[in-house]
């Protein structure tokens, strides 16, 4: 799993609520099972200077009450989450977290004994997180909204180090990946998502709305009827979407890179598209033929992308938005040209787990 953001850290404080619905029948007299509907949550969106996040609160983990934003990441899948606050500061240890045996229940979390290294970036920056594969319920949203998920596998990190080898601060990177694969430490991680209970009637999977441009804030803003998790036939036929289906790899399971056709100041090229929310600001483009001196677009410049299925989508940079720069894919090691959080102010984006397909639609 990589994806290329920086790193920040907030938190609210919020309430959680749960829901169960029951049926019953009888010999004599059946009972339809209740309809499940899609859940509508909002998200907070926040910016500091150039850089834009979304972020996704969770509030209970296991039996534990928390006041944590995630960020909400359709370039990653899994969810990651700092283990301070949530497991007693005697199990964390600068080696490792201490599980004794295969596993430990702390806290209504079951912490197995199966480690791993999460790393964020390229070869020439690299992020990474130290930790355990975990399984919790889960509680996402605040008081404005919220929905629990039963047995969430996560990784459950105990330090995270940046490329100078500086450890960051606790929930430096909590992030709740979306993405349709599954993560590189174990592929039991995957989308927190796919734990929300479909039903006959629904589809599993989320769709993106519109983000709202001007209610981004330096103290982030709650903005309603963001996420839809849960789909319905008329998300995945008749709204608007053109559909791409997804590769499949032995590593990391489907992958939401999009073939297409990318031009940029007269240049056309392949390649393979990440539309990731997690890149706060800068569009990076993989050009195999760049020299190592093209660097960033200059303000005013063009780019138009074309994908294998016929979406298309055009913009202009700037030098306060649209921010995009050209790397050569041979110094970097990362051949995917990477859409940061701004094509997400002008687009929808619906990812569908079950038929592995992701959905893009200009608004």
């Amino acid at each position: 799993m990589t994806t290329k953001h920086l790193l920040f850290t907030s938190k609210i404080i919020g309430c959680f609520l749960i829901t169960v619905a029951f049926f019953s029948c009888k010999k004599e007299k059946s009972t339809p099972q209740t309809q499940i509907t899609p859940v509508t949550l909002g998200l907070y969106e926040y910016v500091s200077g150039i850089n834009k996040r979304i972020f996704l609160p969770i509030t209970q983990v296991g039996t534990k009450s928390v006041t944590y934003y995630s960020v909400f990441d359709t370039g990653s899948s899994g969810m990651t989450l700092d283990a301070t606050d949530i497991l007693p500061a005697s199990m964390i240890t600068s080696s490792g977290i201490q599980v004794t045996g295969d596993s430990v229940v702390v806290n209504g979390i079951t912490v197995t004994s199966t480690k791993g290294t999460i790393s964020f970036g390229d070869q020439l920056s690299s992020t990474k997180e130290y930790g355990n594969l975990a399984y919790a319920n889960i509680t996402i949203g605040d008081a404005q909204g919220n929905l629990a998920l039963k047995r969430v596998p996560f990784f459950l990190y105990y330090k995270i180090i940046d490329e100078t080898g500086a450890k960051l601060p606790a929930h430096a990177s909590d992030v709740f990946g979306v993405g349709p694969g599954t993560s590189y430490v174990t592929s039991l991680i995957q989308s927190p998502l796919r734990a929300f209970d479909t039903g006959t009637s629904l589809t599993s999977g989320f769709k993106l709305a519109t983000l709202n441009k001007s209610m981004f804030s330096t103290s982030g803003t709650y903005v309603t009827n963001l996420l839809t998790i849960g789909l319905n036939n008329s998300d995945l036929s008749s709204s608007g979407f053109i559909m791409h289906p997804l590769s499949y790899s032995s590593s990391g399971g489907y992958s939401a890179n999009i073939p297409a056709t990318i031009e940029y100041n007269g240049n056309t090229i392949s390649g393979q598209i990440l539309f990731d929310t997690g890149t706060p600001s800068t569009t990076v483009i993989e050009d195999r033929l760049a020299t190592t001196s093209v660097g960033d677009l200059p303000a005013n410049s063009t780019v138009t992308i074309t994908t294998n299925k016929g979406f298309v989508y055009t913009y202009t940079t700037s030098s306060t938005g649209n921010l995009t720069e050209v790397q050569n894919p041979n110094n970097t090691g990362d051949y995917r040209t990477i859409f940061s959080l701004d094509f997400f102010l002008s687009n929808e984006y619906l990812t569908d787990y079950s038929n592995h397909q992701i959905g893009l639609k200009n608004n």
